[in-house]
């Protein structure tokens, strides 16, 4: 899935915390959103990912594949340059415009519905988002399948995190780190093709970090990947890397 941003702006009351941030999100690349505390790049993310509005500008989600980003031919009116025109020539324009129109209807439906069913293609793990402690690790995995499906079983992706032996514990009863493990867990196993990462080694000690980086290496090939940080450690794959502070 391709993302692009056109004159996109957040505004908290009457402060803008950024303006005209213009820019397309490829899949299969990734991408680094950077700026000082308090600067909008993880506001940012959650309107790239759904779950904030943008206060100005467009946000569009696009299938990589027949997105049609194609540009529908221009029809230029044949009334200015031509005086004299037959009617089965004025009815063949006619025709066209209505095909036109008909493309841009089509295409116009396509991006809201595309917008409308983004969520199912993006997954997003985040310090601020919230684990339901009442269930268990593997219950947990569980309940996210209701909603996207995972790449791996529950017992093998909970190896992989170094979760298997608090798969049965409550998650309230996890450390800040453990917690962590499971986000990034269900973010990167989910099968989507956009991956939102927002400080991602938050609360991680050095083996959680490598954790992360192994995990990083075995499941972002082929998936659109932003990370929102000022840890150089947590984007320095990353291919781009997009400074917010510009867009004030």
């Amino acid at each position: 899935m391709n993302i692009s941003l056109h004159n996109t702006g957040k505004r908290f009351n009457r402060e803008w915390i950024f303006r005209h941030f213009n820019y397309e999100f490829i899949q299969g690349k990734t991408y680094a959103i950077t700026g000082s505390n308090g600067s909008g790049k993880s506001t940012l993310l959650q309107i790239i990912a759904g779950a904030t509005l943008h206060s100005e500008g467009e946000i569009s989600w696009q299938e990589a594949e027949g997105s049609g980003q194609g540009a529908v031919g221009n029809m230029q009116s044949a009334t200015d340059n031509r005086q004299e025109i037959t009617k089965k020539e004025q009815q063949t324009e006619n025709n066209k415009q209505r095909t036109t129109n008909n493309k841009s209807n089509e295409k116009r439906e396509t991006r809201n519905e595309n917008n409308d069913t983004a969520y199912q293609q993006i997954s997003i793990a985040a310090p601020y988002l919230d684990l339901i402690e009442e269930m268990t690790g593997k219950e947990f995995l569980q309940f996210h399948t209701s909603f996207k499906t995972l790449t791996k079983p529950f017992a093998e992706i909970l190896t992989t995190v170094g979760l298997d032996k608090a798969a049965n514990k409550q998650i309230r009863y996890y450390s800040s780190g453990m917690k962590q493990r499971l986000k990034l867990a269900q973010a990167f196993f989910s099968n989507t093709s956009v991956l939102l990462l927002d400080e991602p080694t938050t609360n991680l000690d050095d083996d959680g970090i490598a954790i992360y980086k192994k995990l990083w290496t075995e499941n972002t090939p082929n998936r659109l990947v932003i990370v929102s940080s000022n840890d150089k450690n947590e984007y320095s794959n990353c291919e781009e890397v997009i400074a917010i502070g510009a867009f004030k």
